[in-house]
């Protein structure tokens, strides 16, 4: 079984409130000897507010978002979606690179069940294999990436370079993913 999708020990399987995800991204980055700092602040999920706290441009946080796309008349594939904090995803981009019909955000159950963490709490790593993880070239361009650490009361500040190791050690699509900026605004059009 693949290093991201192996099982949670059944101690930390019945912790509530994320626990478990984030005692198993705490074993999986040190098993693989990654540089990471945590981080304890307010409770917080929206990017914007929550980058206030750990004290860092926007631009470094990781916003990790589920989406499901169509890709036949019975069949859905899932994507843990990992753009820079101030970046949207793009849907029609993703739902061309999965060849699919239609693209969504997954509902707030199936993003949770899949991801193993509560909304706004979504690690960047994906431990389900219904799961693909893809993640914006644009996350990985700062010396360092925050992520709220599957609680909104504590973040993760993790070296990219360890985080990029990780995607290629997984197989993760490191594709561009983020919506495109309006030209008269500079912000972000689409979802």
């Amino acid at each position: 079984m693949p290093e991201q999708f192996a099982s949670v020990p059944q101690e930390l399987a019945d912790v509530p409130g994320g626990d478990a995800a984030y005692q198993r991204l705490i074993s999986l980055l040190d098993g693989s000897g990654a540089r990471y700092r945590v981080i304890d602040h307010a409770p917080e999920g929206r990017t914007e507010e929550v980058s206030r706290y750990r004290g860092h441009p926007v631009a470094q946080g990781a916003k990790c978002l589920v989406v499901m796309v169509k890709t036949g008349k019975r069949t859905k594939r899932y994507f843990l979606a990992v753009v820079p904090g101030d970046a949207r995803v793009d849907l029609p981009g993703l739902k061309a690179l999965a060849e699919g019909s239609y693209v969504s955000f997954a509902s707030a159950d199936r993003a949770e069940a899949l991801s193993g963490s509560v909304s706004g709490t979504i690690l960047p790593f994906s431990f389900h294999p219904d799961l693909e993880l893809v993640v914006d070239p644009g996350v990985l361009e700062h010396e360092e990436i925050f992520f709220n650490a599957a609680r909104l009361d504590r973040s993760l500040a993790l070296h990219a370079e360890d985080y990029r190791d990780h995607l290629h050690r997984v197989g993760a699509l490191i594709r561009p993913i983020t919506a495109p900026r309006e030209p008269e605004t500079g912000r972000v059009g689409q979802a």
